[in-house]
């Protein structure tokens, strides 16, 4: 029996650490789509080199940093890169494409032959961390009655 991942943790439940899962999702893609999630991965890991790796929800790639920063979902068509908090991010360069109804997240697909605004994207990422690790982004702490 398989136990749960729990937060904090970059192994999934086999041993395998959660970096090794998304080296295996890049290779197993083997399309546009795993070299553009190789590229988002490294520009997440230039932005926040204390960045943590996970591997939640049955296969989706997730960055942390006191929190979710974003995920890296693929699909047919595009790569999702997802922002747990991205409404409450500002957006000057208008990277969001996805995602733009909801109250809390915001996405970017990444379609293929897209080129990455690099220098937006690591910003982006640089404020969310930072919204992860201000008051703001915290959750509030409940207490027992």
């Amino acid at each position: 029996m398989k136990k749960a991942v729990t937060a904090g943790s970059t192994k999934e439940a086999d041993g395998v650490s959660a970096s090794k899962l998304i080296d295996g999702r890049i290779k197993e893609l083997g399309d546009w789509r795993g070299e553009m999630l190789g590229r988002i991965r490294g520009l997440i890991k230039q932005a926040d080199p204390d960045v943590i790796e996970e591997w939640k929800w049955r296969g989706v790639p997730v960055w942390e940093h006191n929190g979710i920063i974003c995920t890296g979902e693929t699909y047919k068509a595009v790569v999702k890169m997802t922002f747990a908090k991205g409404a409450a991010l500002e957006d000057p360069a208008g990277l969001f494409n996805s995602s733009l109804e909801g109250n809390v997240r915001r996405a970017i697909d990444f379609r293929e032959g897209e080129k990455i605004n690099e220098k937006a994207l690591k910003a982006l990422i640089q404020a969310a961390v930072a919204l992860n690790t201000s008051k703001a982004g915290k959750k509030p702490s409940r207490r027992s009655a």
